[in-house]
């Protein structure tokens, strides 16, 4: 019986190390020029679409014979929405005239979580370039002409900006243009237009982007895009930042692919960095940490319920310092698009819209906006299942979350929310808990006989098997039934911890005015200078939920029944998980999020609640029989019942 509490014990450690370790485009501002010039492709870098016959149309001259250009407009910045919560927007974007580009977008009701100075979280924003510059966290990066073979970096020239517009319904909205000129004739030969609309008490923004041939020729084009990027990490510990496509299956049904940050870091070649799903129909991409999103969702053309004119999507990693053995904290993600190759009829046009949203990963919201819940936003929430598949999973935790959201109605406290649902969890699943104690407990005191079959059948497997299923049934244990409830409640428990570490109703939520004041972070007792350990890397504050784990932990480990050790090395690998346990946890977790070390905290002493109780309940049995009382079978209900004594006539 040592191995079975050997296996639960690797198989908690095994969990809490995966919950608690879970990870270019050149486009430098030119200012002086005062023209960005059309660039050749290479032959290896020609696009797909010009694999296709050229049309029976007139066309643009040879690009031989002439040069594209786009003259600079003054640089500007324009805001949109507003980061005062009064204001009655959910975010404030800063626009930039340079690629007509999103540079950051900074929410009006969360802050960045600083104890010392909480200012506005920037969920995207610029990611800074070993050459000074940046790349910004939302804009179109090039503008290719096919039949040309001519590509322009639209992520360098500065668009032309009008002065943000507000309607009367309070949208704000802001217009850039840029003209693509032929150089030598200086006529206009395309005009590119790109829009914003920011609307109050939303978290979508709306984009368009126009495409206008100027000439009297067929064009064939096609645009780039990268972003949103630059998601900071809003995990302590782990970071779950990824990118994620959601697509519409053969069968209708939303699916997703999602690649993570390590992934991205290790990622050779395009290949490895795509987000395609084969026969799948594209509904949306998605930038994505532990409580955020940014998600772009392109806009189907009318009488179609997907988008066909996103043809690549890819994340990226970016790593500012280059070094790829040391983390600056400043390694992110993002996102490349590229849009299929369009042919422009003379004096045509053609409209990409798209919709991005930039606000919180909260099902109960996704739940609440018709077109979210239709275009399963909800995919964008990664719960940690460990070695639980997400199907069985994802339902609980869902339905954890919604129990906690009823119960915050009533309660007002995250932190007393997380407790009482321990306990009810505890106490809803304590027939199962007993029944696997109550095994364990039998197969502890069968160990000696156990140990005793097994020497004195050692040659004969067969007769061993034998004799140890008759001891099992005659003292009515198994060794099955010591686990297997284990394993029935072992989804629900990480359906908890799960829904408890992803809420982010539970992101700057407080438990106690003076400890605990964000459940989202280490419950930071109290502040001292920053220093680095091993093991615990960089510290700055006594965290005090991790040491009274365990203290949780070692008392747990002194109730559970143990089997009696029948040699010195069975004694010395029970002692030593005794000592182990009560330390691993605390090592792992002290920079967890206080709100997960309380769910820990709080099931474990619960725990030690309920052992101290199924403890006294199998005293109680055993003094029971001892004086005379006998364990009725499971087929009387297996309640105790006293001997009756045998009828006279048998006695004599």
């Amino acid at each position: 019986m040592r191995y079975l509490i050997l296996v639960v014990a690797g198989f908690c450690l095994f969990c809490g190390w995966l919950v608690v370790q879970s990870g270019l485009f050149e486009n430098s501002h030119q200012t002086g020029r005062s023209c960005i010039l059309l660039q050749s492709i290479a032959p290896n870098e020609q696009p797909q679409a010009q694999q296709t016959p050229a049309p029976e149309t007139a066309r643009l001259e040879a690009a031989q014979a002439i040069t594209f250009g786009a003259d600079n407009a003054p640089a500007r910045t324009l805001a949109l929405g507003s980061v005062d919560p009064r204001s009655g927007f959910k975010y404030q974007l800063e626009l930039t005239s340079r690629g007509a580009a999103i540079r950051t977008a900074t929410f009006s009701e969360y802050d960045d979580r600083d104890y010392k100075n909480p200012q506005p979280l920037a969920i995207v924003r610029p990611i800074p370039k070993r050459d000074g510059g940046e790349v910004l966290a939302m804009a179109n990066t090039e503008l290719v002409f096919v039949e040309q073979q001519l590509r322009l970096p639209l992520d360098r020239l500065e668009w032309k900006s009008s002065d943000t517009e507000t309607a009367d319904d309070g949208s704000q909205t802001a217009r850039f243009e840029a003209v693509i000129k032929n150089e030598d004739t200086g006529e206009p030969v395309l005009k590119l237009t790109k829009t914003y609309k920011v609307s109050r008490d939303s978290y979508l923004l709306d984009c368009d982007i126009t495409a206008e041939n100027l000439t009297g020729a067929e064009q064939k084009i096609y645009l780039s895009l990268a972003g949103p990027g630059g998601l900071g990490t809003e995990a302590f510990g782990q970071d779950v930042r990824k990118v994620i496509a959601a697509y519409k299956d053969s069968k209708g049904q939303i699916a997703s692919r999602s690649l993570d940050i390590g992934k991205l870091m290790k990622a050779k070649n395009l290949d490895d960095r795509q987000l395609a799903v084969p026969g799948g129909k594209l509904l949306w991409v998605a930038a994505v940490n532990k409580y955020f999103a940014a998600i772009v969702v392109p806009v189907p053309d009318e009488g179609k319920d997907y988008c066909d004119w996103v043809t690549d999507r890819a994340g990226r990693f970016y790593d500012p310092d280059g070094d790829p053995k040391t983390s600056s904290g400043e390694e992110t993600i993002g996102l490349d698009l590229k849009l299929a190759a369009n042919a422009l009829a003379a004096n045509g046009s053609k409209t990409y819209r798209f919709q991005l949203y930039v606000g919180p990963k909260d099902k109960s919201f996704f739940d609440k906006n018709e077109l979210y819940r239709k275009l399963g936003f909800y995919h964008t929430i990664d719960f940690m299942g460990c070695c639980c598949p997400a199907w069985m999973i994802n339902p609980l935790a869902f339905g954890i979350l919604a129990i906690m959201k009823w119960m915050y109605a009533l309660i007002h406290n995250y932190g007393v929310v997380i407790i009482i649902l321990v306990f009810l969890m505890r106490l809803v699943l304590h027939p199962v808990t007993k029944k696997s104690q109550v095994s364990m407990s039998k197969m502890s005191k069968l160990a000696p006989r156990a140990e005793e079959i097994k020497k004195k059948y050692a040659n004969n497997k067969a007769e061993m098997n034998k004799q140890m299923m008759a001891l099992y049934r005659e003292q009515g244990a198994s060794p099955i039934m010591g686990m297997l409830p284990m394993m029935v409640q072992m989804p629900i428990w990480i359906a908890l911890y799960s829904a408890v570490y992803t809420s982010i109703d539970l992101r700057g939520a407080a438990f106690l005015p003076f400890w605990i004041t964000d459940l989202s972070a280490p419950d930071a007792l109290f502040r001292f200078p920053a220093f680095t350990l091993p093991l615990f890397g960089k510290l700055d504050s006594f965290n005090l939920l991790p040491i009274l784990m365990g203290v949780a932990f070692y008392l747990q480990q002194k109730l559970m029944p143990s089997p009696a050790a029948t040699n010195p090395q069975a004694a010395q690998q029970q002692k030593m998980m005794q000592i182990m346990l009560p330390l691993m946890f605390p090592l792992m977790l002290y920079k967890g999020p206080s709100g997960v070390n309380l769910y820990i905290m709080a099931s474990t002493f619960a725990g030690v609640i309920e052992q101290h109780v199924i403890r006294k309940h199998i005293e109680e049995k055993e003094q029971n029989e001892s004086d005379g009382l006998v364990a009725a079978t499971s087929k009387t209900g297996g309640k105790v019942k006293k001997k009756k004594p045998k009828p006279f006539f048998k006695n004599m």
